[in-house]
Parts: C-alpha cells; sequence; structure tokens
C-alpha cells in the first residue's frame, strides 16, 4: 500500500483548504447573482488546482512503486497498477 509522505501531506492539505476557499467563493458569487463569465472563471481556476492535486499524488505514487515494487507482488505488477490507477482519472 502506498501512502503519502508528511511533508505531501501537508502541501495537500493547503491546496486543499485553498480550494476550498474558492469553491465558498463560487458560492457566493451565485448567491450574489455574478457574471456567468466570473463564475466560469473562478471554476477553471478550481478544476486547475484539484489537476495540480492530483498530479502530486501521481508523482507520490509513482515514485513509491518505483522505489519498492516489491511491495505490489513484482515490478510488472507494481507498473500496471499504476497504469490502471492512471486510466481511472479524467481527461
Amino acid at each position: 500500500m502506498t501512502t503519502l509522505s508528511v511533508t505531501t501531506r501537508e502541501k495537500l492539505i493547503k491546496r486543499l483548504q485553498r480550494i476550498e476557499g474558492q469553491a465558498r467563493g463560487v458560492r457566493r458569487m451565485i448567491e450574489e447573482g455574478r457574471d456567468c463569465q466570473d463564475i466560469l472563471t473562478q471554476l477553471a481556476a478550481i478544476r486547475g488546482a484539484a489537476h495540480q492535486i492530483s498530479v502530486m499524488v501521481i508523482q507520490e505514487y509513482a515514485v513509491n512503486c518505483l522505489n519498492d515494487p516489491e511491495q505490489y507482488g513484482s515490478p510488472d505488477e507494481a507498473i500496471a497498477r499504476l497504469v490502471r490507477t492512471l486510466g481511472q482519472l479524467p481527461h
């Protein structure tokens, strides 16, 4: 099983807190009847931030797979598992 390092967890938590703030901001924008373009711009920023979080987790997962593939049974199984996981991510 691959777990996140303490440093990565801290970084991810900070990024998620920022996303939470952005989401609250979008809710306020909707409640206030703000312009659709402004709302969509903020939603795009949230999506980009979420994507960056995914990239960070993928990187950590890949490094762990490469450093200790035997935890997955074999190097081939570690690679297969990583590829399956990547295939589940939205495009």
